[in-house]
């Protein structure tokens, strides 16, 4: 899908999925194009992808209908607007947990080119934009997605005003961040986790924001399916690196005599 499409799709009650890539493979591009997902995930913050890849990377993927949506390495206006430049659909700021975080997010995704004082002002209410500016930078910017992570539990305590910056369009839930914040890491179903994804769910969606998810532990289809009936719609499954590390797994256990079900420690689902 495209960036409007996932919009719409979304705001009509539906739920989107995407994968995280990892790989820069132009092979990689096309069969992803052929895996049934509405985006992809692209993450510059634990994955070294360089400028000039990650712009080929958006494009390509853009260029076969599934919106790229980048994770930046930190909350970073002026790198936000550079993976923008690059052909992101949409960006997402790790860690969020100060309301000036997500207002500098918003800033260089929602209204560009405007930055220093008079960005400033637009958010203290003290300068509002002329009429013209106002309309072209809605048109200009009226694609991009302004997202961040929550992942902590000061992210959880300040959520009501970490939603409230105008111009934010959703969250995405770091599931383990989140867990060792709270004490108890990969716990993905203990109480205490689960209340807190409740939380961010109902609170995201009160505030008619989207709410993402991303999973990689073990059993995060069943995961997601719970998290999904908690009221997320944006579901990144994964990543390309688990699944062809549990394609060779499943290969070569069977090879070793293990049989054709036999489970691989690892690779659940």
């Amino acid at each position: 899908m495209n960036t409007a499409l996932l919009q719409e799709t979304m705001a009509s009650g539906g739920t989107v999925f995407g994968t995280m890539v990892t790989s820069p493979s132009a092979h990689m591009a096309g069969h992803m194009a052929k895996a049934g997902l509405d985006f992809v995930f692209l993450d510059t913050e634990h994955v070294p992808l360089e400028r000039e890849t990650l712009s080929w990377m958006c494009l390509a993927y853009a260029g076969m209908n599934l919106a790229p949506i980048v994770r930046i390495p930190s909350p970073d206006p002026i790198r936000a607007c550079q993976v923008l430049d690059a052909g992101a659909a949409g960006v997402l700021i790790p860690y969020v947990e100060k309301v000036e975080e997500v207002e500098a997010l918003v800033g260089a995704v929602k209204v560009r080119p405007i930055k220093g004082k008079r960005l400033d002002g637009f958010f203290s209410g003290w300068d509002e934009p002329e009429e013209k500016l106002s309309v072209y930078v809605s048109e200009r910017n009226s694609a991009n997605l302004a997202l961040i992570n929550i992942e902590s539990v000061p992210a959880l305590e300040n959520i009501d005003a970490l939603l409230s910056v105008n111009g934010l369009d959703g969250i995405v839930l770091g599931p383990h961040d989140l867990s060792c914040s709270l004490g108890i890491p990969e716990e993905y179903e203990h109480p205490h986790f689960v209340e807190a994804i409740r939380l961010i769910a109902g609170k995201t969606r009160e505030h008619g924001l989207i709410a993402g998810a991303h999973f990689m532990c073990d059993h995060s289809v069943k995961l997601a399916r719970t998290w999904m009936d908690a009221g997320f719609n944006m579901i990144i499954q994964r990543a390309d690196v688990f699944y062809a590390v549990r394609g060779v797994r499943a290969d070569i256990a069977r090879l070793r005599g293990q049989g054709p079900t036999s489970s691989v420690e690892g690779i659940n689902v």
